[in-house]
């Protein structure tokens, strides 16, 4: 059966990776100069941005019941980047779709939205990073599977036979 954390280690990277590519088409349509890399990376930021907040859902259904201690301390950074990555993600989309519909001082607001997307994919960077450290430091969502002991087998002794 999958479980939320399941669940959300599938869907985490994808925003992850979307927006990344996203990203770097837009680099690419500045350099370039070509529409179809900016059109592809707006495409890609809406996609991106869709899966974040899917993502968010399913992490905050996985870290259900671990809100204490340090992890649940950990647990409560990664959220609130999770957060701010999601606020970025969605102004980005918004100033973009402002740009599209303008008529005048258009070089300002993508200028504007870049920087935005560029604060996102920052944001998106560093939750990510604390995701990492949620499961390699503080083990969350890792499940153990110890080998089944037999009682009925003695212990091995260390002391010399004479």
């Amino acid at each position: 059966m999958i479980s939320a954390t399941h669940l959300h280690a599938m869907l985490v990277h994808f925003p992850i990776a979307i927006l990344f590519v996203g990203f770097f088409s837009e680099i690419l349509g500045l350099v370039t100069k070509k529409d179809f890399f900016k059109k592809a990376g707006f495409y890609l930021l809406i996609l991106g941005t869709a899966g974040a907040v899917a993502s968010y859902f399913s992490g905050d259904a996985a870290g259900e019941g671990m809100e204490d201690g340090t992890l649940g301390q950990a647990i409560e950074l990664h959220e609130n980047a999770a957060i701010w990555s999601i606020i970025l993600a969605t102004a980005t989309v918004g100033t973009r779709l402002l740009w599209e519909t303008m008529k005048t001082k258009k070089n300002l607001v993508y200028a504007f939205s870049f920087l935005l997307y560029t604060g996102t994919i920052g944001v998106v960077s560093y939750t990510g990073y604390l995701g990492g450290q949620l499961v390699y430091k503080h083990a969350a969502g890792v499940e153990l599977g110890l080998p089944a002991f037999n009682d009925t087998q003695p212990a091995e002794s260390n002391a010399d036979v004479d």
